[in-house]
């Protein structure tokens, strides 16, 4: 009964290391990524090798995939918890908002504003602020507070160069 423990238990490591090493290659981490790599592939080993021991052993096999099933949910947790990178969210504005940029500035995030034109040619504002993801949430209650009917798009950042924060935001 101790292989099936074991199985679950390195398959519940192996997918939050799987996430991680994911999302450095994604972010262009390749060097931290493929360090990962290698305890994935060897926990990834250990445990199908106990698995193919004995392909009968029908509780084997449902520890790796229960394994497997709460190992993405721990996942998806620890990436949410970690929230590595940044985000940029464009915010659209009926009005100006003096009040909304100086706010965000002050907290330290990047504003920059822009003018533009809406459907019946009514002036429309939009900021593009920049934020590292672990300020999200804050960010986001920022906006609600002072801008609740504001409309707000995000888009992930894999890299950036140049500006007027760009020391402050890579500490």
């Amino acid at each position: 009964m101790w292989q099936p423990l074991i199985i679950f238990l390195l398959q519940l490591s192996l997918l939050p290391i799987v996430t991680v090493r994911t999302i450095l290659l994604v972010k262009g981490e390749t060097r931290k990524a493929s360090v990962i790599g290698v305890v994935e592939a060897a926990i990834n080993v250990l445990s199908l090798g106990i698995v193919f021991q004995d392909m009968s052993n029908i509780w084997n096999i449902i520890a790796y995939a229960l394994g497997f099933g709460v190992g993405l949910l721990l996942g998806g947790v620890l990436e949410n918890k970690l929230a590595i990178g940044y985000v940029t969210h464009q915010i659209n504005l009926l009005d100006r908002s003096e009040k909304l940029v100086n706010r965000l500035r002050e907290e330290g995030f990047g504003v920059t504003v822009y003018q533009g034109e809406g459907r019946e040619e009514n002036a429309r504002f939009r900021l593009d602020v920049l934020a590292k993801r672990s300020r999200e949430k804050e960010l986001l209650r920022i906006v609600d507070e002072i801008a609740p009917k504001a409309f707000l798009v995000s888009f992930e950042i894999r890299s950036f160069k140049g500006g007027y924060l760009t020391k402050s935001m890579k500490k």
